[in-house]
């Protein structure tokens, strides 16, 4: 009787239900009631993986004795393949165990890889015996597979929580409903506040207790933090609102290419409008859970995919044919993927906070004060500080400020968000170069210049970071339909990856064409390089990035409208029926 009595305004209309399988009730479930336990567990994941991604190097070359190129090379692919494997994850919620499940199911996986890491720093006949002269015994091959087999378990972990954590936290808010919406991008905002007060603890604490008490308590202390998480996760599971899985999006992305393929072939054309296309009869759509999409004009090649070919014939089959709600999935899909790799180039600048921003801090003066030494793995805390000023004033005076003069409800569009912070990109870059010229030449006469000339590169890659990271957070989630979600999410994320091995290759390019390791630019020893010209190198990729970037998102086509509208970047003008740029 209880529940015949609840108005029906209370109810969601996105089809979440609560933990009982019951339509998800406003009032019980969802927004901010249900949002704290998510954001937790994001910020112990970033707090262990980041505790480990800025001194793995150092315990790879101190521990386990490896080359100075060949550890860095190994974390690099590490932290690529980690975001990479996000994909995998996004897959695996989306068409069998749902984002909750998932979420459960690699932080266990993460939990595990995080003990193996710990035994591997504690044990002593898990890593090759001290030495203090060269050379050293190289780690055997079962301890380094050990080692391995716990990077890759953190590897494949985060893999599954990354691209489920910032969907399942949007699932919270229902976009039918204004006041909720307006509160889901705030909680994009603060759930990246998050991520770097969790990255901001792993660079600084975690990085002093290894170097001050040893491997075993600073692999040890976040392995436990992502037990705790795991339960702390789990007590919010009656607050919060649950999509069902929708099946395989990669298979119906394949249907649909396989089909269109054949009925080209066959030379089946599209009536103009559509009027030829096939969808269900039903007031839902045929994907488990998803809403029809309206048929759309953009990339109507596709639509041969759903032709009704025979009127009498077998249409269960979406093998033989697909409907107009498939074909716009995909084509949801691809609509996303120019403005993605218009974005990589700022991961490769971002992966130098891990590596020659690290490089540059071991040769500065990092006293503070006569008895403390900033550890050199501690720098890129510059730019997790960074995001835990800008994100509160950004989302206290930037988005109220933006608002009233634009009329978008979030301020600035997200494209405008993206390109705001490639813009930024480019100048971190040139800051970056002009530091190390200094330093250089600082060097050169003897003297050492302090480690916070550092700071205007950190801060300003992290202020690109706090604008084009939440953009692509709200961007993706936004343009992707129900049953992509967490896919799209991934695909955002794996850009992060890519860009650490492009990184990688970049390195390896300009270091065999500036003469090699013994006199091109790039050398073992940071004084006799010219890093600043790598530098320069990046701010002219940044730079034209920015330009392919904005050709992109002003003729982006968005979902939701088509074509999307016209808005000015520098002038913000914003109109309702889109979310472009210009």
């Amino acid at each position: 009787m209880k529940e015949e009595m609840k108005s029906a305004s209370t109810l969601v209309s996105n089809g979440s239900i609560d933990y009982k399988g019951r339509i998800a009730d406003k009032r019980e479930t969802g927004g901010w009631k249900a949002s704290p336990y998510i954001i937790v567990n994001e910020v112990v994941e970033r707090f262990a993986f980041f505790s480990i991604a800025v001194n793995m190097v150092a315990y790879l070359v101190g521990e386990m004795h490896q080359p100075l190129p060949e550890a860095a090379t190994h974390v690099t692919n590490w932290s690529g393949a980690a975001y990479v494997l996000t994909l995998l994850g996004a897959f695996v919620a989306d068409a069998y165990l749902g984002r909750f499940s998932t979420i459960i199911t690699f932080s266990c996986i993460y939990a595990l890889g995080m003990v193996l890491l710990t035994l591997s720093g504690s044990i002593d006949t898990l890593r090759p015996p001290q030495c203090a002269t060269k050379p050293c015994i190289q780690a055997s091959t079962s301890q380094t597979s050990f080692l391995y087999c716990a990077m890759t378990l953190i590897a494949l972990g985060t893999g599954g929580i990354k691209p489920c954590v910032s969907s399942f936290g949007a699932d919270q808010f229902d976009e039918s409903d204004p006041i909720e919406a307006q509160k889901k991008y705030s909680f994009f905002n603060w759930f990246y506040f998050a991520i770097n007060m969790g990255a901001m603890f792993g660079i600084t604490l975690l990085v002093y207790v290894q170097v001050e008490f040893g491997w075993g308590w600073g692999f040890g202390i976040p392995a436990g933090a992502t037990f705790a998480s795991i339960f702390i996760f789990v007590g919010g599971r009656r607050k919060y609102r649950y999509q069902k899985p929708m099946g395989s999006a990669f298979t119906r992305f394949v249907q649909v290419i396989v089909v269109s393929l054949r009925n080209h072939l066959k030379g089946v054309g599209v009536v103009r409008e559509g009027g030829n296309l096939y969808e269900v009869d039903s007031k839902e759509s045929d994907i488990c859970g998803a809403a029809k999409l309206p048929h759309t004009q953009q990339y109507r090649y596709l639509d041969k995919a759903a032709v009704i070919i025979e009127p009498d014939g077998e249409k269960k089959n979406r093998w033989k044919i697909c409907t107009i709600t498939q074909v716009e999935e995909f084509k949801s899909f691809i609509r996303i993927l120019p403005v993605w790799a218009a974005t990589i180039a700022l991961s490769i600048s971002y992966a130098q906070l891990s590596t020659f921003f690290i490089a540059q801090a071991n040769t500065m003066d990092r006293n503070l004060g006569p008895d403390f030494k900033i550890p050199a793995g501690s720098v890129p805390v510059f730019s997790s500080f960074n995001a835990l000023i800008v994100i509160p004033i950004y989302e206290k005076l930037a988005v109220p400020f933006f608002r009233a003069r634009t009329g978008h409800p979030r301020g600035i569009t997200s494209l405008q968000r993206i390109g705001a912070g490639l813009f930024v990109s480019i100048f971190a870059m040139v800051s970056a170069a002009a530091v190390e010229r200094t330093r250089r030449g600082e060097s050169s006469g003897g003297s050492r210049v302090s480690v916070f000339w550092l700071f205007p590169q950190c801060f300003l890659i992290g202020t690109a970071e706090v604008f084009s990271y939440v953009g692509q957070l709200e961007f993706f989630y936004d343009e992707a339909t129900e049953g992509t979600r967490s896919i799209s999410s991934a695909v955002f994320l794996s850009e992060v990856g890519i860009g650490s091995w492009l990184s990688t290759a970049a390195v390896k390019m300009v270091v065999r064409g500036s003469g090699g390791v013994k006199k091109g630019w790039l050398r073992e020893d940071l004084n006799e390089s010219r890093l600043d010209y790598f530098y320069w190198i990046l701010t002219g990729v940044n730079a034209l990035n920015f330009f392919v970037y904005l050709w992109v998102a002003r003729r982006y086509k968005g979902r939701r409208s088509e074509p999307a509208a016209a808005v000015e970047l520098a002038a913000g003008q914003v109109h309702d029926k889109g979310d472009g740029i210009f």
